[in-house]
């Protein structure tokens, strides 16, 4: 086989270590840089088909177990797998590869590029048995692991992914199955990631991570599915996070992110469902869509909201921090010039829950208000007259104010000059009191204001408190019924 008899010196040094599972370093020191591998001489230099010849063919020793395990080599050619499956484990690591391997729809045990400079890495319907380390890798070109099954974990800690183009993701992820967590922390993606319809049973970690992709979307991942958690706390972005229709059973934790896409949405995570949304830090630069998402606490501090938030039919339990109801009304005024009255319903249940009943009536009475710019001018004027009486019915004290003050002004005004019999020597004497109570409360009677006929300003007087009486009382009825009726 002309694979094995025309072997270079590193490739026998690999070929006699492959069955026995031994290790073949070729580093001159730890802190090499594989990036500086073209200057890497043949005595460190493995041709690809070398690789595949030995790990297709599997020459095994017995009592042993075979594995590949290269640290420091620069590999010339493409390593084709296409379709192989491979028993043996495979690490590659701090390795310089000259061509993107071709890994489509292979069924490996145990993949390892930790470390390794790649231009690129086709794994379409890649199937490991266990787990994928690319952990400090920098690929530069497209990664496509598109419908992968890892039935591990994936390591892409550290990792750096760009490409020479705009034209695909840097990373495609898109219909993958995980069996336990992707960990990401602090990589690098210059162009966008995919992950729409990935499925990973446990966490995702992407702490400290970059997405840098301005014109457009730097992380689509829609209709992803998470076990646990999602922990992206100092995520830094440039372009917008697309997490539309998600599943993510845990907590979705981006506490000091920094999500920015002016102009556009910076995050849009509607008709979600997630068990606990954490947004804290910096304010987010671009819009804000949660609408028809199902949350059961969400954690946002007022400030990190931004210009525009979109939360039409979003449904959350638990609102925290516990902030006063000035700073979370904005919140509901920033969906352009809609009236979402399901919002307001939305933030005076979660004021309840927590027992401050006194913040749902302040969002009860700026859900009228907000209500009123969409009447027509007499509605406007009625909805202008409840508020100031009685504030929607959500500040009765007014009404005893306005009482007080009209029954006040009657009792003196009629006190100092009261108004003639209505028939002379019959009737009751003339009380101030009772005689203004008459005239203000609608079907209730003393008997005053029969007995006696004003005239003049007095008839005027009258005229006025009958009129004020009968709104004060309407509105009071009216404020009454509508908070009885949300009990």
């Amino acid at each position: 086989m002309s694979e094995i008899d025309d072997l270079t010196s590193a490739e026998a040094r690999i070929w006699r270590a492959y069955p026995r599972g031994g290790p073949v370093d070729f580093r001159a020191a730890e802190d090499e840089d594989p990036a500086l591998g073209n200057d890497w001489g043949a005595e460190r230099t493995v041709r690809a088909k070398v690789l595949r010849a030995l790990l297709v063919k599997a020459p095994q020793e017995e009592g042993e177990i075979a594995a590949l395990r290269i640290t420091g080599a620069r590999i010339t050619g493409v390593l084709d797998l296409k379709h192989a499956t491979i028993d043996a484990a495979i690490r590659l690591s701090h390795c310089r590869f000259d061509g993107a391997p071709d890994l489509y729809g292979a069924q490996l045990r145990e993949l390892d590029l930790g470390e390794s400079v790649l231009p690129g890495l086709a794994a379409e319907t890649l199937r490991v048995d266990g787990v994928l380390r690319m952990t400090g890798c920098r690929m530069r070109g497209p990664v496509r692991l598109g419908g992968a099954q890892i039935s591990g974990a994936l390591f892409m800690e550290t990792a750096e992914f760009t490409a020479p183009d705009d034209s695909e993701p840097v990373l495609q992820l898109n219909q993958a199955v995980i069996g336990a967590d992707l960990w990401a922390p602090e990589m690098r993606a210059h162009g966008q990631v995919r992950l729409t319809g990935a499925s990973i049973a446990g966490r995702i970690n992407v702490q400290d991570a970059e997405f840098h992709r301005p014109d457009g979307t730097a992380l689509d991942a829609q209709n992803l599915t998470v076990g646990a958690h999602v922990r992206a706390r100092r995520v830094r972005t440039q372009g917008g996070i697309e997490l539309r229709g998600s599943r993510i059973s845990g907590r979705l934790d981006l506490l000091d992110a920094q999500l920015s896409h002016p102009g556009d949405t910076a995050l849009r995570a509607s008709s979600c469902v997630i068990g606990e949304l954490w947004l804290g830090g910096d304010r987010i630069e671009g819009a804000l869509n949660l609408r028809r998402s199902r949350m059961e606490i969400m954690n946002v501090e007022p400030k990190v909201l931004p210009e525009r938030v979109q939360i039409s039919n979003l449904t959350y339990t638990v609102l925290t921090p516990h902030e006063p109801a000035a700073k979370r009304l904005p919140m509901l005024e920033k969906d352009g010039d809609r009236y979402e009255p399901y919002s307001y319903e939305q933030l005076t249940a979660a004021y309840r829950h927590v027992g401050d009943d006194d913040a749902a009536r302040l969002v009860q009475l700026a859900k009228q208000r907000r209500r009123r710019t969409t009447l027509t001018w007499y509605g406007r004027l009625w909805g202008h007259v409840q508020d100031g009486i009685v504030g929607y019915g959500f500040r009765p004290s007014r009404a005893a104010v306005w009482l007080l003050s009209l029954m006040a002004i009657g009792s003196i005004a009629y006190g100092l000059d009261h108004p003639r019999p209505a028939k002379a020597g019959e009737g009751p004497a003339f009380n101030a009191v009772f005689y203004t109570l008459d005239l203000l409360l609608p079907i209730i009677s003393f008997g005053q204001e029969s007995a006696f006929a004003p005239v003049g300003w007095h008839q005027w007087l009258s005229y006025v408190l009958i009129i004020t009486g009968w709104i004060l009382a309407t509105t009071i009825v009216a404020g009454v019924t509508r908070t009885v009726s949300r009990q």
